[in-house]
């Protein structure tokens, strides 16, 4: 069917304005006596949201918050986070992945500072010049901040939507999508546009969840096209799960004199700026012990006469699961490598120092239990 088609049958939402009133005074009634006791709720400072934002995109709650507590008590200002060294952000970042997060946010921290003189834009035009900030994030920052009249669309309200309007279509298609934006703006109140946009996102967490979702208790069940038509545990619509593809990766930990080498990664890879031990795919059809001796030399210039397994780590990234099975071998020489930034011979009292991955994070957490353990022997 035509785009055009379907765009015909598709209505625009709309609420009647005594039906949107009554809405808003409930929701906003509901948030007043249920809302969590988040730290970024307790501040109109864009910054602090700004960067609560970014930490909370793909990330946990319970996860963010000692994170965000740490990074503000580093960086409370936007200048502060500007002059910083991107190492020094990297660190504080360490284990909430997706660091492309982290470094969008120094790289804008450092345009506001010299194209806004400091003072964090309130206009969706200047903050669309900066890295990092999507629609969703720019309206969330204003609206919290300013009380902007945006509307905001992320995975909770998505789900929310999606049932308040019975939306019958794919909530990621571009169709849905535009549907579900009309939608958010066509039910904002006239005033308290963050505390409503909170509040929606709060629904979405705690009461219209994906499963088991609790009507009797949701301050929006009355006006819920879903709900009056038994269709809530049908929505929202998705399109079907992308198939995950199993990965097995050898990790080769180098070790000279008790010091690990480390390698940065460079500019444009996943992972940017962080340190690793060489890590790849092994050819189809070669041993392992070539394999590790080909990873090791490709990526270090260095090759150990024996490696022994230590231990075995297993993470998603997207659409993979990888399967890393860590060797650790002894290597004499410096090394060099035509992939990393630079290479580092780390005593295990620095590790701490260096920003990881958190895979890269438990593979060397085993390496220094493994020379732990021998020098005790």
């Amino acid at each position: 069917m035509a785009k055009e088609k379907l765009e015909t049958i598709l209505p625009k939402p709309s609420l009647l304005p005594a039906s949107k009133k009554l809405l808003g005074k409930a929701l906003l009634f509901w948030f007043g006596e249920r809302k969590r006791d988040l730290p970024w709720r307790k501040t109109r400072d864009p910054f602090a949201i700004w960067v609560s934002e970014i930490m909370l995109q793909q990330t946990q709650v319970a996860t963010v918050i000692p994170y965000f507590e740490r990074f503000l008590k580093s960086f409370p200002t936007v200048e502060a986070l500007a002059a910083a060294d991107e190492q020094e952000v990297l660190k504080l970042w360490q284990g909430l992945g997706y660091y492309r997060r982290a470094r969008h946010m120094h790289q804008a921290a450092k345009m506001i500072v010299a194209d806004f003189g400091g003072t964090f834009p309130t206009n969706i035009e200047d903050l669309s010049r900066l890295p990092g900030l999507g629609r969703y994030t720019r309206n969330a920052v204003l609206s919290q901040a300013f009380d902007t009249k945006l509307p905001i669309l992320e995975a909770n309200t998505k789900r929310v939507l999606a049932r308040l309007f019975a939306l019958l279509h794919d909530v990621d298609s571009s169709l849905g999508n535009k549907f579900l934006w009309e939608a958010a703006e066509e039910i904002l109140p006239e005033t308290d546009i963050g505390a409503f946009n909170q509040a929606m996102m709060e629904v979405g967490s705690l009461v219209c969840t994906v499963t088991n979702p609790k009507c009797n208790s949701c301050p929006l069940s009355p006006f819920c096209i879903a709900k009056r038509s038994d269709l809530v545990t049908e929505l929202p619509i998705k399109k079907k799960k992308v198939v995950v593809t199993q990965v097995q990766e050898l990790a080769t930990v180098l070790v000279n004199k008790k010091r690990i080498l480390l390698g940065k990664r460079p500019v444009g890879q996943r992972w940017a700026g962080l340190w690793e031990v060489p890590h790849d795919t092994p050819d189809e059809g070669v041993t392992e012990v070539k394999a590790l001796g080909i990873i090791s030399r490709k990526y270090a210039s260095l090759v150990s006469k024996k490696f022994r397994e230590i231990g075995k780590v297993i993470h998603p990234v997207t659409r993979f699961k990888i399967t890393v099975r860590v060797f650790m071998g002894e290597v004499s020489g410096k090394g060099a490598s035509n992939y990393y930034e630079e290479l580092a011979w780390v005593c295990l009292s620095d590790m701490e120092k260096y920003p990881k991955s958190s895979p890269q994070s438990k593979m060397i957490a085993m390496a220094v239990k493994a020379l732990e353990l021998k020098k005790e022997v």
